[in-house]
């Protein structure tokens, strides 16, 4: 399968398209660059809880007057560079989450996620300028995370010993349009973060947003550049050159160069053979 539409091939020796290899494959999702996406800030939005045991007290709280916690956090993805990029939250420098946040107990779960997608990135007086309420195209949920007791941990399963799960965390594909307008509260960062950085890098992301690859591994992408034209189909593919980079879209002025210690040694040392020459 060639990573490139039939449309730009201009080899003289095209691949060799092998037999259809597609079966009950879902829908091919269509992702639109970073650049088509406007993002601002809004009003400061302060954390409920000043440290995790209060966090804690208050989900016991919330268990005792409505039972088990909903939670629904959305993956937003565009690309860069034909490379898939997951737009996520920083707080405090330090701490990473998907947009999102947990449903008020009368809230019914599509409805009262888009309210809380609304809360986070909606960008203040919008609704007034023609824009909608709830305007999120909500797709499939891709993972379920369960937290078994009154605890920071959490599981993409239900321990055999728990029959009452204090909270039960869904995340859903957010499909987004061709353009759209975000705003993050002043105390927030909204990040670009590629794929391949979140990959098995549990230390910095956790488990669950390092996750994030493996559950977008079942769809294939179509990158769209400026000219709402698809340049590249898979999310194999690449630009030459190019080295994906966290980008600070709101809430920051400095992207995150994403190359490894081995990668700057690597570069220094062609550096200096070149230099030799």
């Amino acid at each position: 399968m060639s990573t490139i539409t039939p449309a730009a091939l201009q080899s003289e020796r095209p691949p060799i398209i092998p037999n259809s290899f597609n079966a009950n494959q879902p829908a091919t999702i269509r992702l639109y660059p970073l650049s088509n996406y406007t993002f601002g800030v809004k009003e400061t939005q302060p954390e409920e809880d000043p440290s995790v045991i209060a966090r804690l007290d208050r989900l016991n709280d919330h268990y005792e007057k409505h039972g088990m916690r909903r939670t629904c956090e959305g993956i937003l993805v565009c690309h860069e560079h034909n490379h898939p990029h997951i737009l996520m939250l920083q707080i405090a420098n330090a701490f990473f989450k998907l947009p999102g946040d947990y449903l008020h107990p009368e809230d019914e779960e599509i409805e009262g996620f888009k309210k809380r997608l609304d809360e986070r990135l909606a960008p203040v007086g919008s609704l007034g300028e023609g824009n909608k309420a709830a305007d999120w195209e909500v797709g499939d949920c891709l993972a379920q995370w369960w937290r078994p007791n009154t605890e920071t941990f959490m599981y993409p399963f239900v321990p055999a010993h728990i029959t009452r799960p204090k909270e039960c965390k869904k995340l859903y594909l957010i499909q987004l349009p061709e353009t759209k307008v975000l705003s993050v509260p002043k105390n927030m960062k909204l990040l670009a973060v590629p794929l391949f950085e979140l990959y098995d890098n549990t230390q910095r992301y956790g488990p669950q947003l390092s996750a994030i690859p493996h559950l977008l591994s079942r769809y294939n992408f179509e990158f769209v550049n400026d000219d709402g034209e698809v340049v590249a189909q898979t999310s194999t593919a690449g630009q030459e050159g190019y080295v994906p980079r966290t980008r600070v879209l709101a809430g920051g002025n400095e992207d995150v160069d994403m190359k490894t210690d081995e990668d700057q040694k690597w570069d220094e040392m062609k550096t200096e053979a070149n230099g030799d020459h």
